[in-house]
């Protein structure tokens, strides 16, 4: 079947850097990906899947129905959204839409979930259960996992698969990890409310600048001294707003940021952690204050079983020299995770980078580029894992 799957990967291959290229070249923003949608669902259709539009607003399913009569359904997602950055690669497929690039390898994403679909719909004949395809939006401002699943995307699902493009490894490379993979990502907004008064006469007013500062850090210095190291948390603040005029003492200061996490525990005290320190640097010097802490989405989990199963797909597929166990997370965000709420689930991590290139630009930068040849790996892996999957109860 692994040989099977690769023939077909190698006859697709020419067809998928043509669909990645035209993805590239027409990104689309968050919750606008009307264009996207379309074209995923022209192609799901003319593979013979039984296509949804319009899931989750701008999203897109696939379902692939096998002949057994194994009752389990298995998703895999692919992100479709672009971000608001100016490509500056200079490729031939360079963006069309100013402003907007495919700069964290959706397009990547995307291509590789339909040459997955491509292949499983050769093999529908040999597989015992239903295949469901998840093209989801809006992934960047962490809303389109959400939205699929109120439109019903996980019903009666047993488990997902995902990947994400990791440059810092090479391409023909699978990084994989047990336990946590991403971090939480939640809202962070601190008030703080002073007097206003003349900045020749501070001490007549309660400067809510000076204390916005004491507040960030002593923020900054709690964490290494009351925070779990082998816990990691870091508390970034991003917006700073306040201020009337150079010689006016500043009675209100807005402070947002961003507050990333990896263990459930620690995520879960850290809202009355701040706001006990924001209370105890108010409190010393007479203002008041607001903490609005919101959370986003979790850290991604990963399943030890189907991780394990992830594994062992892909070394069989390419050797134990090429298939990478990852240290270390990461404490970028992923709403992958939110699926995760109602069916066990692994993502990957698929080598992009130039083995030639001394450095590769990271995501979300306007010089990021990928090797192509990762998207065949990374069909190969997906296509041979979810094969598997039916083999394992």
């Amino acid at each position: 079947m692994l040989t099977h799957i690769k023939d077909l990967a190698a006859k697709l291959a020419p067809r998928l850097i043509e669909i990645r290229r035209h993805l590239h070249s027409h990104p689309e923003l968050s919750g606008q990906e009307y264009q996207t949608a379309a074209f995923v669902a022209g192609v799901l259709s003319s593979n013979g899947l039984h296509v949804e539009e319009g899931v989750g607003k701008t999203g897109v399913i696939g379902e692939l129905h096998g002949s057994g009569n194994d009752d389990r359904i298995l998703a895999i997602r692919a992100d479709m959204d672009a971000l608001p950055i100016e490509e500056r690669t200079g490729l031939d497929f360079t963006s069309k839409t100013k402003g907007i690039m495919h700069a964290c390898g959706h397009d990547i994403h995307t291509t590789v979930g339909l040459g997955t679909a491509m292949i499983l719909a050769e093999l529908k004949d040999e597989l015992p259960g239903k295949v469901r395809f998840l093209f989801q939006p809006a992934e960047e401002i962490a809303q389109g996992a959400s939205w699929m699943v109120k439109d019903g995307a996980m019903s009666e699902v047993s488990a997902i698969l995902g990947l994400h493009v990791f440059p810092s490894i090479a391409a023909g490379t699978v990084g994989l990890r047990y336990g946590a993979l991403t971090a939480a990502a939640d809202d962070l907004e601190i008030i703080i409310i002073g007097e206003s008064g003349h900045g020749a006469r501070p001490h007549e007013a309660i400067d809510a600048i000076w204390i916005a500062s004491q507040v960030i850090t002593t923020l900054q210095q709690a964490i290494s001294r009351t925070q779990n190291p082998l816990r990691p948390v870091v508390l970034s603040i991003g917006q700073i707003n306040g201020g009337r005029a150079p010689n006016i003492i500043a009675d209100k200061v807005e402070l947002r940021g961003t507050v990333r996490s990896l263990h459930p525990e620690t995520r879960a005290n850290l809202p009355q952690w701040i706001e006990n320190i924001v209370s105890s640097v108010c409190d010393s010097y007479g203002a008041k204050y607001q903490v609005n802490y919101r959370q986003g989405v979790p850290s991604v989990q990963n399943d030890y079983t189907l991780t394990q199963l992830l594994q062992s797909s892909a070394e069989e597929a390419w050797g134990c020299d090429r298939v990478q166990v990852l240290p270390e997370p990461s404490l970028g965000a992923e709403d992958f995770s939110v699926y995760l709420d109602y069916a066990p689930g692994t993502m990957f991590r698929l080598g992009v980078g130039f083995k030639d290139k001394a450095n590769n630009y990271p995501l979300h930068h306007p010089l990021f580029e990928v090797d192509e040849s990762a998207i065949c790996t990374g069909v190969i892996t997906m296509a041979y894992t979810a094969h598997q999957f039916w083999l394992h109860k």
